[in-house]
């Protein structure tokens, strides 16, 4: 049997037509005609020798399903495969993005970035704000030139990041936790807090900014933590002015905690974790991204 029907072209069209429920829909995203589509749809069922899509309505089968999983993993892989061997090959001396989920801009990176700046004049300089679950991948794939992600571990542990390719991990910072809670709450005034002893409390779900509640129920071994309030944004001063006014409790950064007005901060007793920045590349070439990490490593 003819085994081509496997090529990644037709495994990113039939993802494409899976995400759209339509044919039409995927053709314009793709830039092809709805019968090339459709040819390279069918040329991938008759390769896995299985339907993967119901026609009315579009929808994936259960093959197709099962193929979905495989297929995300597969094209993100072979992403970060071409754009580690263009890393190699070439580099971009006047131009850097930096990808950072939102409380990884610090101090730090905006003095390394200084050092970077007077060695490139004339760079041109991009910071990109991305969830920290995309962090990674956007490195792997070559979106971003390097990222800097945050996120809560044990004492000197790595953060985990997923498996998206040949990536290295330099950690960059580490700090304590700390309760944020308003100045007038009961706890405001204890000398420390264990998280096992606020399962019942009222918290701020801010997965991009806080610990994310899931996270707090599993080192907590609890299944309480529930949300008083949502909070969907980036910024950590609107979720601080939040805290302050008692719309729910936090668990942050201890040095951004102590610097917002109206906002007590509580050092965690138990369990024992950090805050910590991770800086993540691939192979660089001598150029501007390759002083940042060089910067980055020596600061911390």
């Amino acid at each position: 049997m003819d085994n081509t029907g496997m090529d990644p072209v037709f495994l990113r069209t039939f993802t494409a037509v899976a995400r759209l429920g339509s044919f039409s829909a995927a053709a314009r995203e793709l830039g092809y005609t709805q019968s090339a589509v459709s040819q390279q749809v069918a040329a991938l069922e008759s390769d896995l020798g299985a339907p993967l899509l119901e026609r009315r309505p579009v929808r994936p089968t259960e093959a197709g399903r099962r193929l979905l999983e495989h297929a995300g993993p597969l094209l993100l892989r072979l992403d970060a495969a071409r754009a580690d061997v263009r890393r190699l090959v070439g580099a971009r001396p006047a131009r850097l993005v930096v990808g950072v989920s939102a409380p990884a801009v610090t101090d730090r990176l905006a003095r390394a970035l200084t050092g970077v700046r007077a060695a490139h004049p004339g760079l041109d300089l991009t910071l990109r704000q991305l969830p920290r679950a995309a962090v990674a991948a956007e490195v792997a794939t070559g979106t971003v030139d390097l990222g800097l992600v945050d996120g809560v571990a044990a004492p000197s542990d790595p953060l985990g990041l997923p498996d998206v390719g040949p990536l290295l991990t330099v950690a960059v910072a580490e700090e304590p936790l700390a309760l944020a809670l308003p100045v007038g709450h009961p706890l405001a005034a204890r000398p420390a807090v264990a998280l096992a002893d606020l399962a019942d409390a009222r918290w701020l779900d801010a997965p991009e900014v806080a610990m994310a509640l899931d996270r707090l129920r599993a080192a907590a071994g609890s299944d309480g933590f529930r949300p008083a309030t949502r909070y969907e944004g980036t910024e950590l001063n609107g979720l601080l002015a939040l805290v302050a006014a008692g719309h729910g409790l936090a668990l942050l950064p201890a040095a951004a905690v102590h610097r917002a007005p109206g906002v007590a901060a509580v050092p965690l007793r138990t369990p024992r974790l950090v805050h910590r920045v991770e800086l993540v590349h691939g192979s660089l070439p001598p150029g501007p991204a390759d002083r940042l990490v060089r910067l980055l490593a020596a600061a911390s």
